[in-house]
């Protein structure tokens, strides 16, 4: 029967992560049925101080909290203490994942090194997210998503040409942190479905912006060539970007000669024209084109040209504020959940992005109180005679 049993609902994952890679990680894992066991220290996540804030009936909550903790358990531990010590060796002793994202070596300064866990629960898979990796001469700076991306070069690829770098308007490096590290978690354990052996699983924000430079970083690894600020121009394809009709900037993407053809078609251009002919030549003249697509646009509507564009089969949108995108049928219909908090109501968040055909039914499981899991999760540790 569908939905019966979630693709990981024998998994239990103790989380000792804060703010937002190692919690989106866990998230994912949360989403697709594991138990997760949110570890805060007695002045919780951090995030949960972080604007912007939820204010109903009379309570408020952190929505950037909320972001990427849906569906977790939360107790709270203090690791400096010998009681919280013992009490995460018993959780990582029942455990199939542990994630953390502490410095390198605060850990192992607690007695409670990953290695000392894995070898009293062979079974356990451990993943460490970090700034920068533990090697190298960086490996323990604190990382943070501003740094990473100005140090791993992702700032130097966003902005216009002669303008001032910028970064990703969202916290991309955390994030891309946080899908690797998840993907690596689920190769892992299934790595343990062969060899019965967990193991430990390590990735980085600098790793994960490094990991999708895709051609930028072999254009210059391979051939040499140093990325260039170019706004919302692709770098080597043409025309693909931002172009302004009479009423809207809409945005384009002529990705292929026959997507060429049918555009070249609706704007009125010659698509064997020597200066347009090919892709090559086309990102050469960019600059003109973009004005003479520009001035063909000049005086028609974006509704007008969406139509054109679309019927054509020519990729081409709409550029949406954040409240149009969460207005839009085609989001609200199938990627936005509403969760029921227990002081909050019912709350509208964005869903997870995955859809399994064997489960529909998303987990709706609101972002846990401070250790309000806390007798519930360490029951059968009290029971064994652990302190209360």
């Amino acid at each position: 029967m569908k939905n019966a049993h979630r693709p990981l609902s024998d998994m239990r994952v103790v989380d000792l992560s804060r703010a937002l890679a190692g919690p989106y990680a866990t998230m994912m894992m949360a989403d697709a049925g594991a138990e997760v066991i949110k570890v805060e220290p007695p002045t919780g996540d951090d995030s949960r101080g972080w604007l912007p804030y939820v204010d109903r009936n009379g309570h408020r909550e952190s929505a950037y909290y909320m972001s990427a903790n849906r569906n977790k358990r939360s107790v709270v531990l203090d690791l400096k203490s010998a009681d919280g010590a013992d009490r995460l060796r018993w959780l990582a002793s029942q455990a199939d994942v542990l994630v953390e994202n502490y410095r390198p070596g605060v850990l192992e300064r607690l007695g409670l090194g990953l290695d000392d866990l894995r070898a009293a629960n062979p079974r356990l898979v451990t993943l460490s997210i970090t700034g920068f990796g533990r090697g190298g001469p960086d490996g323990k700076r604190p990382g943070f998503d501003q740094i990473v991306q100005a140090e791993g070069g992702l700032m130097t690829l966003t902005g216009h040409p002669g303008g001032s770098p910028q970064r990703v308007g969202i916290p991309i490096a955390d994030i891309l942190a946080g899908m690797f590290g998840a993907f690596g978690v689920m190769t892992a354990l299934q790595a343990r479905e062969r060899t019965g052996r967990g193991q430990h699983v390590e990735t980085s924000l600098l790793a994960a912006v490094v990991g999708v430079h895709v051609f930028h970083g072999v254009g210059w690894l391979a051939a040499g060539v140093e990325p260039v600020l170019t706004g919302n121009r692709h770098p080597s394809i043409a025309p693909y970007g931002v172009f302004g009709c009479a009423d809207a900037d809409i945005a384009i993407a002529v990705a292929s000669n026959s997507l060429w053809r049918k555009f070249a078609s609706i704007m009125g251009l010659d698509p064997d024209r020597p200066d347009l002919a090919t892709n090559s030549a086309r990102v050469a003249h960019a600059d003109a084109l973009q004005k003479e697509i520009d001035a063909l646009l000049a005086d028609r509507s974006a509704d007008e040209v969406l139509y054109a564009l679309d019927a054509a089969g020519v990729p081409a949108g709409r550029i949406r504020t954040i409240p149009e995108v969460y207005d839009w049928e085609q989001v609200r219909e199938s990627m936005v959940l509403t969760l029921p908090h227990p002081t909050l109501g019912d709350l509208d968040v964005p869903g997870s992005p995955l859809r399994l055909s064997e489960h529909t039914e998303p987990r709706r499981e609101p972002p846990p109180a401070l250790g309000v899991d806390q007798d519930d999760v360490f029951a059968d540790y009290v029971r064994a005679g652990g302190c209360r």
